[in-house]
């Protein structure tokens, strides 16, 4: 008699939270959670205040906190190009003009910049609500008339948020 046997290929997910620092998104934090999963590449997905980052098992033993920021530092890289393409527009159609250009582009310090007539915002602008990147926009394009933050550049910041000063206070 002949005992057949069959291959069997089971998938394991092993899930574990990470201690870490919660991530924010658009002034939400949300929780970082991780499965080990037979894939070739590192996948996030979002949803509902919570980060799925997958990754292969074969990484299960390795220290994953620098694929992890480089999965975080992807993601708020894509929401930035929706984001600040949002924000754009929207100053653009209230002040009436528009740079030549803008980049997004990770920076040392600082979350935008003005600099020949162009506008680079840093992607970690995501970490802040809509009304902040609005304001960090609205701030770049007032540089786009006034170099520096003299008298009449904070009056035209203040024509068109009247609280920029909450906002000043909140990214410093």
């Amino acid at each position: 008699m002949r005992i057949m046997t069959k291959k069997i290929n089971l998938k394991i997910t092993i899930e574990e939270s990470i201690e870490r620092h919660p991530v924010p998104v658009l002034g939400v934090d949300y929780k970082v959670k991780i499965a080990y999963k037979n894939i070739k590449f590192a996948q996030l997905d979002v949803e509902d205040k919570l980060i799925k980052i997958s990754l292969p098992s074969k990484q299960k033993r390795m220290n994953n906190e620098k694929i992890l920021d480089m999965a975080i530092d992807k993601m708020y890289e894509q929401i930035a190009k929706v984001e600040v393409e949002r924000a754009m527009e929207k100053t653009r159609l209230l002040l009436g003009f528009a740079p030549e250009d803008y980049e997004i582009k990770k920076m040392n310090n600082g979350l935008g910049r003005c600099e020949d007539k162009k506008i680079i915002i840093n992607p970690e602008i995501i970490k802040y609500d809509r009304n902040i990147i609005d304001y960090i926009i609205l701030h770049q394009y007032c540089h786009l008339k006034y170099k520096n933050n003299c008298k009449s550049f904070y009056k035209m910041i203040e024509k068109y948020e009247p609280n920029f000063e909450k906002y000043e206070l909140y990214v410093k």
